[in-house]
């Protein structure tokens, strides 16, 4: 099958366009490239009069054009054919970026990422990664992301294929022997290799898809839900399960919150009791905002079995009920009231020892704050990247919007808080990478509390900054602010699951008190 042939482009004057500047004769410029909006004026949602304004119909309307969309509209290839020429002699002055690009601008990307800065924490399988990471996410993530964030669906089966594929589902639980001799993104990093910091790269490339609910609805809910599995379930089911998961086969979410006990999890009152034959055990009880949970294959849930705590693994079975549940980071996330009557799961669905289901729910906990930590960081140098190049092209009384002090002001606060949360994540990362499992759990507990306190706080800053320096813009889903008003709508989420801020903040200095000498005074 042959390729379309592609479009010859007129080379034309500037003084040429300028005749065509009348309804139904319109022609405009944007970047040296000329477009035809003839029989497109009727159709533009602003109406035909903006586009035939004096400062716009026959001219160069570089300059209002960025002032008002994006620079990704023009690549859409309904705006690509109206482009019916070139000004002679010039040159276009605004790059289109590639799909594995860094952005050049500034503290857009992390120090270790620019070429004038070093990092004692990265090495090259680490840049590889993070280059194979942001062309998915630019050519397969992201534009479905965009779109569910719109539509309201699930992630495209097509993307929960892709990432399966190249592992990325098993590269998203972090390290372990589940990715050794495992083909992970085309070959970027060995199984064997993968470190926190790999996971951390996995985790910001990720939130560059530029929607919060659609990261958690295309299998962030795995990342919390499998390790159970991974770490207390028995043979064969632990390899069952995973392999089910991991290759993309079956959806898997963690219930445990419940209408009566969110962070209370010792309060939970879903319960489990033993059938009287030994075969098994019966389920009843709630489950609420159990993120993915209308579309979940398997549930890891909690439930009292007498006076403690006991972990299950629950099929999609008779008796399984789950209702969506709307909140304010849209239906693509998937997040459910699940109903359990007298459902019943065999011993073997046991996940770990009876009674000891409370050690299993919080042994995950350090993990998954460390990943929301990672994302959130990410949100929040996205809104600086968002402000420097809007702050930069909106135009004042003819000046950039940057020359406003106040402006300036806002971004540096913005920047320096950044920056800072993300030395605190690679300093906490970097012990992680040096202690064992229970070495983590024992020191790093209360620090990595901390780190997500201290994440989601920040971004809540950034964000109202970002909403300001916006203006009307940043609280409209779409245009040049989708991704500040995404950012701002949807940033308390992080401030609440993995553990609210004040529960956080109370947790670590909870472990701080645990080693508090007794042989200090003032």
């Amino acid at each position: 099958m042959s390729k379309t042939p592609a479009k010859t482009l007129q080379s034309l004057t500037r003084e040429e366009v300028a005749k065509h500047s009348k309804s139904g004769d319109l022609w405009i410029i944007i970047d040296t490239y000329v477009f035809d909006l003839s029989k497109f004026a009727r159709l533009h949602p602003g109406g035909p009069g903006v586009l035939l304004d004096d400062d716009v119909a026959g001219k160069d309307a570089t300059t209002v054009f960025f002032a008002l969309h994006r620079h990704e509209v023009l690549l859409k290839p309904q705006y690509q054919r109206l482009k019916i020429g070139q000004i002679k002699d010039e040159k276009p002055k605004i790059r289109t970026p590639k799909p594995d690009d860094l952005s050049r601008v500034p503290y857009a990307e992390p120090q270790w990422l620019q070429p004038a800065f070093k990092s004692p924490y990265y090495n090259d399988s680490h840049r590889r990664l993070q280059k194979a990471m942001r062309k998915f996410i630019t050519e397969v993530v992201a534009p479905d992301g965009q779109m569910c964030e719109e539509n309201g669906k699930r992630p495209s089966k097509h993307v929960l294929d892709a990432m399966a594929a190249n592992g990325m589902n098993r590269i998203r639980m972090g390290p372990g022997e589940h990715l050794h001799g495992r083909n992970l993104m085309d070959g970027a990093v060995k199984g064997e290799e993968f470190d926190y910091f790999h996971e951390l790269v996995v985790n910001q490339e990720l939130a560059l898809v530029g929607g919060r609910g659609y990261i958690d609805g295309c299998q962030g809910h795995m990342v919390i839900g499998l390790p159970p599995i991974m770490n207390y379930a028995k043979e064969p089911l632990r390899t069952k399960i995973m392999d089910e998961v991991l290759d993309g086969h079956k959806l898997m979410v963690l219930a445990i919150t419940e209408a009566f006990a969110g962070s209370d999890v010792a309060g939970l009152r879903c319960t489990a009791t033993k059938k009287e034959d030994g075969s098994g055990w019966v389920i009843n009880g709630t489950k609420k905002w159990i993120t993915g949970g209308t579309n979940a294959d398997y549930f890891s849930v909690g439930a009292r079995t007498g006076k403690h705590l006991t972990m299950f693994l629950v099929p999609r079975t008779e008796g399984v009920e789950t209702k969506q549940i709307k909140t304010s980071y849209g239906q693509t996330a998937g997040t459910a009231y699940v109903t359990f009557d007298n459902v019943f799961v065999p011993n073997e669905n046991m996940i770990g020892p009876e009674n000891d289901g409370l050690r299993v729910i919080l042994a995950n906990f350090n993990h998954e704050r460390f990943m929301i930590s990672c994302q959130t960081v990410r949100y929040a140098r996205k809104a600086v990247e968002e402000c420097l190049l809007w702050a930069s092209q909106r135009q004042v009384n003819g000046k950039p919007l940057l020359a406003q002090p106040v402006i300036r002001q806002k971004i540096a606060s913005m920047i320096h808080k950044t920056e800072a949360a993300q030395a605190l994540l690679e300093t906490t990362c970097y012990q992680m990478c040096n202690m064992g499992y229970k070495e983590q759990s024992k020191h790093l507990a209360g620090p990595i509390a901390f780190l997500k306190l201290n994440s989601t706080k920040i971004l809540a800053e950034v964000a109202d900054d970002a909403t300001m320096i916006f203006g009307g813009r940043g609280l409209t889903k779409t245009g040049m602010g989708r991704f500040v008003e995404q950012i701002g709508r949807t940033r308390k989420f992080d401030a609440i699951l993995g553990g609210a801020e004040e529960v956080l903040a109370d947790l670590g200095v909870r472990q701080a008190m645990k080693f508090m000498p007794a042989d200090q005074r003032l």
